[in-house]
């Protein structure tokens, strides 16, 4: 792909899961940070397969339904509709990979050496790992110019203190790399810099979607956070378990037959707001609910409660607590969620104002209010769009951060 001058500061952002591809394609020109498309590759390798783009403010402007047996074909298909649909083409692509072990901790630029690393880190990782590589390895095959960037969604927890990383077990897995990651990276390092000045002194993240974990800043160094060795860890999510007792997963498999492909069933997509409920994972379809179904109201309260608790055990760890953040698909959009999680929570200085929480507005606190309340949009597409333009066009007199 021919790239003109004009379009060196486009880039292309591309966040693969098993099934999906969602791309992003920015213009970072100076302080512009414009997004110029947005869409998505769903349901890769299934019959309902589909593919959508978005310019802002419009209808989505084409959407298609059609066959990709592989990443490696929805990602070919990504270019070809940016090239349809005559937007410019990007300089530089920027991926997000869900685990970057313990060695990552920072973005990086993809050369042969660097793909054969991070090869060997999808036993970590073996649901989003293996397709977001086949996509960034679709992309040196098809255009091998095109520099691209890789930004580890764990990267953001390799400075929490390593007694916030360990697990109580003993050394030699500690050196094997059994440790508590966390992830959700790139969501808090968007909202460390949305709030500016804000962001010195102790602050927790709730980042609250489908996948939920929370984290806990002191003056921008992360000092803890909710989720583990994996995603399923922490409090329960859409599908997902969170934490359980050890014992109860021995239980299941000593008495009910489970083996480790029925327990990943059971934890990532059996469980959670999902399980509880027996209805459904989504937070909106329960709320609607939450009058008439009774299991409707057990899962939001279980998932407030959660929430609740792990925000009582952070402010332990950071000594207190100065600014509250919501985040993500739930933390954005629930107010009974937000107001929920926020009962009760008196004792850290939280005075909530009813009306700007059913607003969104932000802060959704009083003016009195010791401890400021937050609802700060995400945007991990524009984070990974920044890390690819500080490493691929850094200013002049930087230099490029080489491969670790």
């Amino acid at each position: 792909m021919a790239t003109s001058q004009q379009n060196r500061k486009i880039i292309l952002c591309l966040n693969s899961g098993s099934s999906s591809i969602k791309f992003a394609l920015y213009r970072m020109e100076g302080t512009r940070e414009e997004l110029c498309a947005e869409g998505a590759v769903e349901s890769i390798a299934l019959p309902e397969c589909r593919l959508w783009l978005k310019l802002p403010g419009r209808e989505a402007q084409t959407a298609e339904s059609r066959r990709f047996s592989s990443h490696e074909q929805a990602t070919s298909a990504v270019f070809d509709v940016l090239n349809e649909m005559r937007l410019p083409a990007p300089a530089a692509v920027g991926h997000r990979l869900v685990h970057g072990g313990a060695r990552f901790s920072a973005p990086l630029q993809v050369d042969d050496a660097l793909l054969a690393q991070l090869h060997r880190l999808e036993d970590l990782a073996p649901l989003h790992m293996p397709s977001a590589l086949r996509t960034v390895e679709a992309v040196r095959i098809h255009f091998p110019g095109l520099p691209q960037v890789v930004c580890f969604d764990t990267a953001f927890h390799r400075r929490m203190p390593e007694s916030a990383q360990r697990y109580p077990l003993p050394e030699r897995f500690w050196r094997a790399g059994v440790r508590r990651y966390g992830f959700h990276g790139l969501s808090y390092e968007y909202i460390m810099n949305a709030l500016g000045e804000a962001a010195q002194g102790r602050v927790i993240i709730a980042h609250l979607g489908n996948g939920a974990s929370l984290a806990a800043v002191c003056d921008g160094q992360p000092q803890d956070t909710t989720m583990g060795f994996s995603p399923t860890g922490g409090l329960m999510m859409g599908t997902r378990s969170g934490d359980l007792d050890p014992g109860v997963l021995l239980h299941l498999m000593q008495h009910e037959g489970l083996d480790a492909a029925a327990l990943n069933e059971l934890v990532n997509h059996q469980a959670g707001l999902l399980g509880v409920s027996g209805i459904t994972s989504d937070m909106k379809t329960l709320h609607e609910l939450y009058g008439s179904e009774p299991r409707a109201v057990r899962a939001v309260e279980m998932f407030c409660d959660q929430v609740r608790k792990h925000i009582g055990a952070l402010a332990a760890v950071l000594g207190g607590l100065d600014t509250l953040v919501f985040t993500g698909g739930i933390g954005e959009r629930a107010a009974m969620v937000r107001l929920k999680v926020c009962e009760g929570l008196d004792f850290l200085g939280l005075r909530l104002d009813g009306e700007r929480n059913e607003r969104g507005a932000d802060p959704i606190t009083t003016p009195d209010s010791p401890t400021a309340v937050r609802v700060i949009p995400t945007n991990e597409d524009l984070m990974i769009a920044r890390h690819t333009r500080a490493l691929i066009f850094p200013p002049p007199g930087s230099r490029k951060r080489k491969t670790q």
